[in-house]
């Protein structure tokens, strides 16, 4: 049986924020919960999958009584905002109409997008699909992730890689990557890549160094429990 467990649902209350901020009564906890994957779901194929491919990585929710507050990680916040604010505009009415709620949202830019997992892991698994060597790509997009200031890399492909006949794993990995140590800061990515021959999964895990004792507020919410905490040793 396998053992992994997943990196961020290990971390989830420990060192990483839960990704839906909000409490709610049992009669409504489904509900609300079907209604975070939908808006999460959306977002992604409104802004990733279709013009313009504004990178977004991460996707958090928060709840009031009378207000959703959705908050945006994104590489490409201009594309995200659009020309005079007009694209987040009509994000926010599609998805008011869609839940019946008021909508705020809130565009955090990603500094970084070679530090970022999920961004690597979807660039990975763009240059799949348009036929790349496998090889190069994964040596290219982990070095350039050693460049940016990452202590650590692993990129894990999985599939039917160059058009095989049968699947196999290409396991990638430069400078350290502590998994099992919650004091570390590993960020995690997944993507799929569609191929006309079959799927192939593309897995990153990114190790940026120890959590120091502040808390990288721009990127967290002001909400309670919304920040990552740093363990001490003890």
């Amino acid at each position: 049986m396998g053992q992994k467990t997943h990196p961020f649902g290990l971390r989830v209350g420990i060192t990483e924020a839960h990704k839906s901020r909000w409490y709610a009564p049992k009669a409504l906890y489904g509900e609300l919960l079907v209604e975070d994957y939908k808006i999460r779901q959306f977002v992604d194929k409104r802004l990733n999958r279709t013009p313009p491919f504004a990178a977004v990585s991460d996707i958090h929710i928060e709840r009031t009584r009378e207000e959703l507050k959705v908050i945006v990680k994104t590489a490409r916040p201009g594309l995200v905002i659009g020309p005079k604010g007009a694209e987040v505009d009509r994000l926010q009415q599609e998805l008011e109409y869609m839940t019946g709620r008021k909508v705020s949202i809130n565009i955090i830019e990603i500094k970084n997008p070679d530090l970022d997992a999920q961004l690597v892991a979807e660039g990975v698994a763009e240059q799949l699909k348009k036929r790349s060597s496998f090889r190069r790509v994964v040596k290219m997009r982990s070095e350039a992730t050693m460049q940016a200031g990452g202590k650590g890399v692993r990129i894990l492909l999985a599939g039917r890689l160059g058009g095989a006949e049968m699947s196999r794993t290409l396991d990638t990995r430069l400078g350290s990557m502590p998994l099992s140590s919650l004091q570390a800061n590993i960020d995690y990515g997944f993507a799929e890549a569609f191929t006309t021959y079959g799927a192939i999964g593309v897995k990153v895990w990114i190790y940026k160094g120890e959590y120091s004792t502040e808390v990288d507020e721009e990127t967290q919410s002001r909400a309670a429990g919304a920040r990552p905490r740093a363990r001490g040793r003890h």
